[in-house]
C-alpha cells in the first residue's frame, strides 16, 4: 500500500442528485416534488417558524418582564486572579495578553475577593469597595477607566 493507491472506503463518496434530467434519472419530470400543493411549484419559500398556519412557537410562548437595552455588562475580575499575574501595571490590554478576559475593550469591573501580596497598579472600569481597599493596603492603586 502506498499513496498513489489510497481510495475512499466503498459507500464513502456519493453522487450527488441531479434533478430535473429525464424519465431515464429517477428523477425527471417532477423531480422528486410530487405533483401539487405549494412545495412543489418554483418560486416556494417559506417564512422562518413558518408552522403550517399552526400558531407559532414564538407567538405561542408567554413573554414576560422588561429588557433594558442600554445595560451595560461587565466582566469581573476577583482579586486572586490578579495576584497571580506576574506584572505590576495591570491595563486591559495586559489582561487580555495574560489570557483573563478575551478583548481589551470589554469593561472590566474588580471584585474583592483574595488578597494581594504586592502593590499592583490596576486600571478598570469599576471597582468594589473592598478590591479597592485591599489594592491600596497593599502599596497599590485603583485607577478607573474613561471617569
Amino acid at each position: 500500500m502506498n499513496l498513489s493507491n489510497l481510495k475512499p472506503a466503498k459507500g464513502a463518496r456519493k453522487q450527488r442528485k441531479r434533478v430535473g434530467r429525464g424519465p431515464g434519472s429517477g428523477y425527471g419530470k417532477t423531480a422528486g416534488r410530487g405533483t401539487k400543493g405549494q412545495k412543489s411549484i418554483s418560486g416556494f419559500s417559506q417564512k422562518r417558524g413558518f408552522e403550517g398556519g399552526q400558531m407559532p412557537l414564538h407567538r405561542r410562548v408567554p413573554k414576560r418582564g422588561f429588557t433594558n437595552i442600554f445595560k451595560e455588562e461587565y466582566t469581573i475580575i476577583n482579586l486572586d486572579r490578579l495576584a497571580s499575574l506576574a506584572k505590576k501595571e495591570l491595563t486591559p490590554q495586559d489582561l487580555v495578553e495574560a489570557g483573563v478576559i478575551k478583548k481589551a475593550t470589554e469593561k472590566i469591573k474588580i471584585l474583592g475577593r483574595g488578597e494581594l501580596k504586592s502593590a499592583k497598579t490596576v486600571h478598570a472600569h469599576k471597582f468594589s469597595a473592598s478590591a479597592r481597599k485591599k489594592i491600596e493596603e497593599a502599596g497599590g492603586k485603583a485607577i478607573v477607566i474613561g471617569s
